[in-house]
């Protein structure tokens, strides 16, 4: 066979195999349905890895002017989707090729699913003409995929793209949010239909409000509680913020003079000037409050499934999900529904009603609180402000709080160095903490960074990670970088992973105890020179505040991302850790 004859041969079967985008305006793909539809559902940016099975959906989008943003791997691309629909409050949307695109990224969409983040991930398949018969990539996706999403299926005809797409963001948003999964196979997707055929929901017209109240009776029974209530205390968790209702979480308690403990992305709710603003003290109101209100957040591990909340207060839950509320832990009432609407309908019920003294009570209450949180913060400065070396890692906490400004998103990518400074960091506004959250995924931070600066160009973005997170995801700092969304990563690095070494330590002895959870040194500054950005090393304390300044003119100067590692002591580690409250 000649060069000549070969090279034809491989250009006719290419132009045989790949679809064509027609010039006919009678006529549409499947790759341009899915963008079109993407659209429809606000989406303006997709977070891929390319592949041969998802290309005429780059094609779409690219007509329909929605931003394609390629990493170098799945997972990052997943947790990119996750963090843009919590910083913008829509549907997020990762698109990912057949086989390992879709297994990559499996981790980011669990994350989600656990988080509650709504987000949209199409992944490719092998034609149906070619199924099971061992075609490239081919994977049960959708089989493997069903356990972690609210909604999973496969598209089979091309005029049902759009309206598959439809269906599944609108199960993102149905009660509690999370993800869905589309499959479309490549003969599917590369297909053209005539455009009269295909199902195009239209935006606007097939979808009812989620904002729901419940049962009214319940508001008016919830607010006959509180009017009464002397020692309340109301936790604000994850739900508040992605519905957005953290304006009437605000007004609600306000209004109604309520101590407000805060977790997850409702972090920065309130101002820590605020009265209502408590954040040390939240295990002594749930031990001696009268009414108890969890909004948003299930009794899952990070609230001891609701042990650890007395037995003898009057215990209300508020949750997007009816199967959440009461779920390992007796609850006196419970209402499903929107959070933000159910608090300002409370707070509307409220009005007028006589409290027989209770606000006074509450006056008295929280002073009680805010002198508990002064002598906690008193124990912790010592931490906070130690020159001791290797550097505190407290002391990285709080020099990190101290260096964000009131536009800074902070995220926190690891796990003994990221519950430590949780400790310490307090961000200044709604909106910009971002955390691993229930699943303790690590490697979240190079997607959920990158995705906060594209979804707020003119905010700032710091990470904080542990040594081995930032191992897991760093090469997409580059990604960052090219789409001109530089962020500083600063790094506890004490060459291990180090919330598990505790546990291992503790149970084995030395001997054993370092097995399996010690990490090589890395002097991860050289890694922000290798990308053309900024690095630095600190090895003391004093240093930390200014190596971050220098970081963040450089950043600001070249546009380019930073990293500044710190090196902690690897034998300090946080309370939750030492009492090992992850596992109970």
């Amino acid at each position: 066979m000649s060069d000549s004859k070969f090279t034809g041969e491989v250009s006719r079967t290419a132009s045989d195999t790949l679809a064509k985008k027609s010039t006919a305006g009678d006529v549409i793909s499947g790759g341009h349905l899915v963008a079109k539809a993407l659209k429809n559902e606000g989406v303006d940016t997709i977070f891929t890895l390319c592949g041969g099975h998802i290309i005429d959906i780059y094609d779409g989008c690219l007509d329909e002017g929605i931003r394609i943003i390629d990493v170098r791997h799945e997972q990052t691309a997943a947790h990119a989707a996750d963090g843009y629909a919590r910083q913008t409050g829509r549907l997020g949307c990762v698109v990912t090729t057949a086989g390992p695109g879709c297994t990559n990224a499996i981790t980011g969409v669990a994350t989600a699913f656990r988080s509650e983040s709504p987000i949209l991930h199409i992944g490719g398949q092998s034609s149906l003409t070619q199924h099971r018969m061992g075609s490239l990539q081919d994977l049960p996706h959708v089989d493997m995929m069903t356990p972690i999403t609210k909604f999973a299926s496969g598209v089979f005809s091309t005029e049902r793209v759009a309206d598959m797409i439809s269906m599944a963001a609108r199960e993102c948003f149905s009660g509690a949010y999370g993800p869905s999964y589309l499959e479309i196979p490549r003969d599917v997707l590369d297909a053209e239909v005539p455009a009269a055929r295909a199902v195009i929901p239209k935006p606007g017209s097939y979808r009812a409000s989620v904002k729901s109240i419940g049962d009214p009776a319940d508001i008016e029974k919830l607010a006959d509680i509180l009017v009464k209530a002397e020692r309340p205390a109301v936790l604000l968790g994850q739900q508040v913020w992605s519905s957005r209702g953290h304006e009437e979480a605000i007004s609600f308690v306000r209004a109604l003079d309520i101590p407000a403990y805060m977790n997850g992305a409702s972090r920065g709710m309130l101002p820590q000037s605020d009265p209502h603003h408590f954040d040390r003290t939240r295990s002594d109101a749930f031990k001696n409050a009268d009414v108890i209100l969890i909004v948003g957040t299930p009794f899952d591990f990070r609230m001891g499934y609701g042990k650890r909340i007395s037995k003898e207060a009057t215990l209300v839950q508020i949750d997007q999900s009816y199967a959440t509320i009461g779920k390992n832990r007796d609850i006196s009432l419970g209402l499903a529904g929107d959070p933000g609407v159910i608090l300002a309908a409370v707070s509307q019920a409220v009005t007028g009603r006589i409290d027989n003294g209770a606000r006074q009570q509450r006056q008295k209450w929280m002073a009680e609180l805010r002198e508990i949180e002064a002598t906690k913060l008193e124990k912790l400065m010592p931490m906070f402000t130690t020159d001791q070396n290797p550097i505190h890692p407290y002391r990285l906490a709080y020099e990190i709080n101290e260096f964000l400004g009131e536009d800074t998103i902070y995220i926190g990518d690891g796990g003994d160095i990221v519950t430590i400074s949780a400790q310490a960091v307090r961000p200044r506004n709604p909106g910009q903490w971002m955390d691993p959250g229930a699943l303790g995924s690590l490697g979240v931070g190079t997607g959920f960074s990158m995705a906060a600066k594209l979804a707020h160009p003119n905010k700032e973005g710091v990470c904080l990670y542990g040594d081995g997170a930032f191992g897991m995801t760093a090469f997409d700092m580059e990604t960052a970088q090219r789409f001109g969304a530089p962020y500083l990563a600063v790094i506890g690095n004490n060459s291990a992973m180090n919330q598990i070494r505790y546990g291992q330590l503790t149970k084995y002895g030395e001997e054993r105890g370092d097995v399996g959870n010690k990490l090589g040194d890395v002097p991860f500054s050289k890694f922000g020179d290798m990308i053309g950005g900024y690095g630095e090393e600190v090895t003391e304390a004093s240093q930390i505040q200014p190596a971050m300044q220098r970081a963040r003119e450089a950043i600001a100067k070249s546009g380019k991302c930073a990293v500044v590692n710190v090196w902690v002591d690897p034998n300090e580690y946080a309370p939750g850790t030492k009492a090992q409250t992850m596992y109970k």
